[in-house]
């Protein structure tokens, strides 16, 4: 069953909360809901306790669907993490999510924008055999709590090219699934189809956003942050770019699970509304002519 979602940042930035900030979240959802998304990741505008988010949620008619958590691997073991995810891991079960969604952000510059993507951290082969361990550590944990840990590879961070994707994934267990993001991917020099491809049989939700190639370049050769890349436009919402979706989609034919559009943009140059609408139009367009259900 495939089911699409929104993530807020398409209205409100969480990387810098000024962009879109005067965007109530009231807005947010109820223009998610006219468009058709069911359900919706968590943003810096949500309640993250059970009892104030549940009405809102149900007032709208939306699921949950998850929301991201920023790991620190690197830093701690694999216990510790999971005491640090405490809150959110019972929050997301108290909704009924699958998805835990993770990303590593040791030493990651994709929140700061006075430093260049160029600037982002590597690791070492040591540090590669202490992060793969520790992750499937951590995903095996939460496997025990009914969640799927699925990571998020993300511009800025220790795991953002196609070849790190693949590092990741073949130094890690299978209780690891992968988010595929198809605008990270693309924007870090991959190729969208082939990448899903690779890893058809661990992904485990998809991020879907397009990329602008002629502002990538232009980042590129000026050595811009990840934020003032975001706010000249580099990303937007799926067909409005050069991913190829249906490539994309016909390399997971099989795929189960939500389809998210996240595409952040400065919403004072992309109406939110407006472009969420066009994304999703285009979205279940791809799904048709490549031959993808909606449960």
């Amino acid at each position: 069953m495939i089911r699409i979602g929104a993530n807020p940042i398409c209205w409100s930035n969480d990387d810098m909360p000024e962009i879109g900030g005067d965007i109530p979240l009231e807005q947010c959802l109820s223009e998610a809901k006219a468009i058709g998304i069911e359900g919706m990741e968590l943003g810096n505008k949500f309640p993250r306790e059970a009892a104030a988010l549940r009405p809102i949620l149900a007032f709208h008619g939306l699921d949950l669907v998850g929301g991201w958590s920023s790991t620190f691997l690197l830093e701690r073991d694999a216990e510790a993490e999971f005491a640090a995810a405490r809150a959110h891991i019972d929050l997301l079960k108290t909704f009924g999510c699958t998805v835990f969604i993770a990303a590593e952000c040791t030493r990651t510059v994709h929140g700061t924008r006075s430093a260049p993507l160029s600037a982002r951290p590597v690791m070492t082969d040591a540090e590669w055999d202490l992060f793969n361990a520790r992750l499937t550590a951590f995903a095996e944990r939460l496997a025990g709590e009914g969640l799927t840990l699925v990571y998020h590879h993300h511009m800025g961070t220790v795991v953002q090219t196609e070849e790190e994707v693949d590092r990741m994934m073949a130094g890690t267990g299978d209780a690891v699934k992968l988010l595929f993001d198809t605008g990270h991917i693309t924007w870090a020099g991959g190729d969208a189809p082939t990448v899903a491809a690779r890893h058809r049989d661990r992904i485990g939700h998809v991020h879907v956003k397009d990329v602008r190639p002629e502002v990538a370049r232009e980042a590129a050769a000026a050595d811009w942050s990840f934020l003032d890349a975001v706010l000249a436009g580099v990303y937007t919402v799926p067909g409005d770019g050069s991913v190829d979706y249906i490539g994309v989609m016909k390399a997971l034919p099989a795929y189960s699970g939500w389809v998210v559009i996240e595409a952040e943009q400065d919403p004072k140059k992309a109406h939110p509304a407006t472009y969420v609408k066009m994304g999703y139009d285009n979205l279940t367009r791809f799904m048709t002519a490549a031959g993808w259900k909606r449960g």
